[in-house]
């Protein structure tokens, strides 16, 4: 402490000071707290003042333990005296009094002095356990939560801050929860979404302390939907039985609530009158006889009369008979007194009566035929029937011959099967088929036999020999005329992490041939003459893994991958098919699809709307695929924007587990998916790495476009056996994470503890449901112990070689009865009976602007139809169009007797 005198802090004499005041404290000592063993220091400032010293507990701060200053104010110029103490843990904890350690200040000045206020001084500290942890609950929805939390003791007095699944509930900002300042948490109306798992957080200047956590479960009880109109009565007529149903799904019962009570049938007794058959009455007397010698009786159909439904009598109502035995007079004469000459004019009249019927016949049959004839004669030679159908669709069976014969066609004989192999897959062989070498060699001189049918057609005799040359002079320099396995599928290639694109390539010439994604439902055909002749093309289909294509608005997505096709520069004389799988439920009343090109400047144009008439290309949309025909190379996608709630996108959903790090955790995952092959061996090649088994077969969900969220739940878990880590039956997806995936993976993982090892299956229900939407069940049933399981799906194809296909085998329909059918169709005639005509019967009805550009726009729409059943071997529905034009078109024969054979076409 510094002196008035000798100090050197000691301020010069002639500072200004008010002589004849008390001292007046600036700043007093405040309350303080020691943590862990660091001293805190106390300050006193007053003014005027000479002197400055701290009394603690009643005692007198000894000189030496005082740190003093004085300065003046630059404001007033008075002098200001600054005093400061340090107070250690030691001297608190060696205090014992009634009170709590203690300290003041007292200034003097001339007139006297003035006491500071008290300043208490303590140990902080926070103990360890709460005085009471919050408990988890279960609780309805819409109920009420009230979790209590009482925190550990401590000085100061710890603030408390709840969590929510590791999350400050004051961060989420959610109104609807309120903590109060008793440390209570309260939920007035619980929602699904506030199942979680809390816990609250005491803190003050010492340490943080955390509570136990708390599971609250927020559960749906079941409740009846109305019920369903009553069925129809179970008999035609009598006493028969009713009902109607409801479904426990209004709500559906979630996280445990309690199923619906009461029946979900209900039965009621019903009758319906059963038809009365009419019966007759007796025949009335008869009647007097009439002047023309006849006599008449009548019975009623009321014994009994018709009802409900019931027949009418058999038989006359009324029988009338001659009533004179034969003797009956004409003109007043019996019949034996007419005369002769009578009787031979009405034979006359007959006789005469008859020539004139037969020579109207005879007219009216000669008219007949020339009508026939002349409409029989509006095709000409190139009239197709089905003979010429079966005969190019009869099974093809091909030896060698002995002197190097051409191509024979034997109508006499039945086709060979004792040679030769049928594929019921254009697109994928065993490895079995590589080995087979005399399958793809060329065949320059083989032997054809069909059936006599497609002779007649061709308006050949019997027994006929054709010769023709095999196709290995029409070919481009060493491209193989029958079929040529130009790349492996390499299955690594679905893994994402490893590479950005997925590509397959193949060598094409004139033959054309198709080019096939394995598993991802995507191929390209290539037409036969889309290439010249003496040329060759390399051409690939890619899919883009990382999509880039840009989508307008908030609801537009796209609903498949992302293809390109190539390469850049390709000369085409036909538009190529190329097949994209999606996953929209179409409807064109709920969406609007667009197909979108990337330009050069890697920007996204619209090429099309779906409902649009276009002559740049042609969109087919089926249920699960959209078929394109294109002759611009280029990156395509297809996007689509909902226009009504609606609006249905497809998801598949698959469910994995694997063995977690520990021996008793396991990890049950659910994937949801955008409803493409594609999507789905994105899935499994992650599964792949991590080691996953896929648990149930996968399903699909209709997932609306009506903005409501996805919510997956686990049921019926054995709790004796397993526990949730964390404990959370029920997680969300938001709607936007859904419905704008974009091929992108979405899926959630419910972390599961078994209670023993010896506990080695695993049975629950996956519930995946949209809120006021569709609702789909995965039944897991698992043996945990199966470490090593094939993770791949049943329907996956193994062993897949063949990528790519050219020549004829590539294609349904053969040669000579595509060009018989274009060289038919192509041709206007009157009525309509062209290429129009077969676009119709093949459900081709849309945008025909588009074909009427083309070159042969019947040979564009039997590409279109080879694209759209690339799936299909048979060629049943185009032998079905065709019969069904010969019917409208008799002039269009069809040997239908062939069409009932669908297996002897051509396979």
């Amino acid at each position: 402490m510094s002196s008035a005198g000798g100090s050197s802090d000691t301020l010069p004499d002639f500072l200004p000071s008010v002589p004849g005041t008390l001292p007046h404290f600036l700043q007093e000592p405040d309350d303080a707290y020691i943590v862990k063993s660091n001293p805190v220091k106390l300050r006193c400032r007053a003014t005027p003042a000479l002197q400055i010293f701290f009394k603690c507990n009643g005692e007198w701060v000894h000189q030496s333990q005082h740190v003093s200053r004085e300065f003046r104010d630059e404001a007033t110029g008075l002098k200001i005296r600054e005093v400061m103490i340090n107070v250690s843990r030691q001297q608190v904890e060696d205090f014992h009094g009634p009170e709590d350690y203690w300290c003041l200040c007292v200034a003097w000045s001339h007139l006297g002095t003035s006491k500071s206020r008290k300043a208490t001084v303590r140990i902080a500290y926070l103990r360890k356990n709460f005085e009471q942890d919050p408990q988890g609950k279960e609780v309805p929805i819409k109920g009420m939560i009230v979790l209590h939390c009482r925190p550990p003791e401590g000085v100061p007095v710890a603030e408390v801050e709840w969590l929510k699944n590791e999350e400050l509930v004051s961060s989420l900002k959610d109104d609807h929860i309120d903590t109060r300042s008793d440390h209570n948490l309260i939920i007035s109306q619980a929602r699904l979404s506030d199942s979680g798992n809390y816990s609250c957080v005491a803190n003050n200047i010492v340490a943080k302390r955390r509570s136990a956590t708390a599971a609250v479960v927020v559960f749906v009880n079941g409740g009846w939907s109305l019920w369903t109109d009553w069925s129809s009565c179970n008999v035609h007529c009598g006493q028969g039985v009713k009902k109607r149903s409801r479904t426990c799904t209004n709500p559906a019962p979630l996280n445990g609530g309690t199923f619906c009570e009461g029946m979900s049938v209900q039965k009621s007794t019903c009758s319906i009158p059963c038809p009365v058959d009419g019966g007759w009455e007796t025949w009335t007397e008869w009647a007097s006889c009439s002047s023309e010698c006849e006599r008449q009786r009548s019975r009623e159909c009321t014994a009994p009369t018709p009802k409900h439904g019931g027949k009418m009598c058999d038989g006359p109502a009324q029988h009338t008979e001659n009533c004179t035995g034969g003797l009956c007079t004409q003109n007043r004469r019996l019949l034996h007194d007419v005369k002769p000459q009578n009787v031979e004019g009405t034979n006359d009249v007959a006789l005469y009566s008859g020539l004139a019927a037969g020579v109207i016949a005879v007219t009216i049959l000669v008219i007949a035929v020339m009508l026939y004839r002349r409409n029989h004669s509006e095709y000409g030679v190139d009239v197709i029937d089905s003979s010429a159908l079966t005969g190019g669709f009869q099974s093809l069976n091909f030896k060698t011959t002995r002197q190097g014969n051409p191509l024979l066609m034997n109508p006499s004989m039945q086709p060979d099967l004792s040679v030769g192999r049928a594929y019921s897959s254009p697109m994928c062989f065993q490895d079995s088929v590589d080995k087979d070498s005399s399958l793809f060699d060329p065949l320059p001189d083989i032997k054809v036999k069909v059936p006599s049918s497609f002779m007649v057609s061709l308006g050949v005799t019997d027994r006929a020999e054709y010769h023709v040359k095999g196709y290995m002079d029409t070919l481009p320099r060493g491209l193989n005329p029958e079929y040529r396995t130009m790349e492996r599928c390499d299955m690594s290639l679905l893994a994402p992490s490893t590479y950005s694109q997925l590509k397959t390539l193949g060598m094409f010439g004139h033959l054309g041939g198709q080019l096939v994604m394995p598993n991802s439902g995507v191929s390209l055909l290539v037409p036969h003459g889309a290439i010249a002749e003496e040329t060759t093309w390399e051409m690939y289909i890619v899919i883009n893994q990382e999509s880039s294509a840009q989508v307008d608005g908030a609801f537009e997505i796209l609903l498949g991958p992302e293809v390109t096709y190539g390469p850049p520069g390709l000369d085409l004389c036909y538009p190529v098919a190329l097949t994209i799988a999606h996953c929209a439920k179409v409807s064109l009343e709920d969406w609007s699809i667009r197909l979108k090109r990337k330009t050069q400047d890697n920007k996204w144009e619209e090429v099309m709307s779906v409902e649009d008439e276009s002559i740049s290309c042609y969109c087919m949309m089926e249920c699960h695929s959209c078929h394109l025909l294109l002759d611009q190379p280029g990156c395509y996608a297809l996007v689509g924007e909902p226009l009504t709630e609606s609006a249905i996108k497809r998801l598949k959903l698959a469910a994995f587990g694997s063995m977690d790090t520990s021996c008793l955790d396991y990890s049950l995952r659910i994937y949801c998916m955008d409803d493409t092959p594609y999507a789905f061996q994105e899935v499994l090649a992650t599964e792949k790495r991590r080691g996953g088994q896929l648990l149930e077969e996968p399903k699909t969900l209709l997932f609306k476009a009506n903005s409501y969220s996805l919510q997956v739940s686990i049921q019926d878990l054995p709790q004796f056996l397993w526990n949730i880590k964390p404990f959370s039956t029920c997680q969300e997806f938001s709607f936007s994470q859904v419905w704008c995936s974009n091929q992108q993976l979405l899926h959630c993982a419910f972390s599961l503890e078994r209670y023993s090892p010896a506990t080695v299956h695993l049975s629950c229900k996956v519930s995946v449901r949209q809120v006021k939407g569709h609702e789909q069940i995965i039944q897991v049933y698992t043996c945990v112990a199966e470490r090593e399981k094939d993770t791949a799906p049943a329907f996956r194809q193994a062993g897949c070689a063949i990528t790519s296909q050219i020549g004829p085998r590539a294609f349904k329909i053969p040669p000579s009865i595509r060009q018989r059918i274009c060289t038919t169709f192509d041709t206007a005639h009157a009525k309509g009976k062209d290429w129009r005509l077969l676009a119709q019967k093949l459900h081709i009805e849309r945008n025909l602007v588009y074909f009427a550009k083309q070159r042969s726009p019947s040979g564009v729409i039997l590409n279109l139809w080879e694209a759209m059943h690339q799936d299909n071997r048979d060629l049943d529905s185009l032998a079905s169009a065709l019969e069904e034009i010969s019917k409208v078109h008799p002039n269009i024969p069809v040997n239908s007797s062939r069409l009932d054979e669908p297996n002897s076409y051509l396979t």
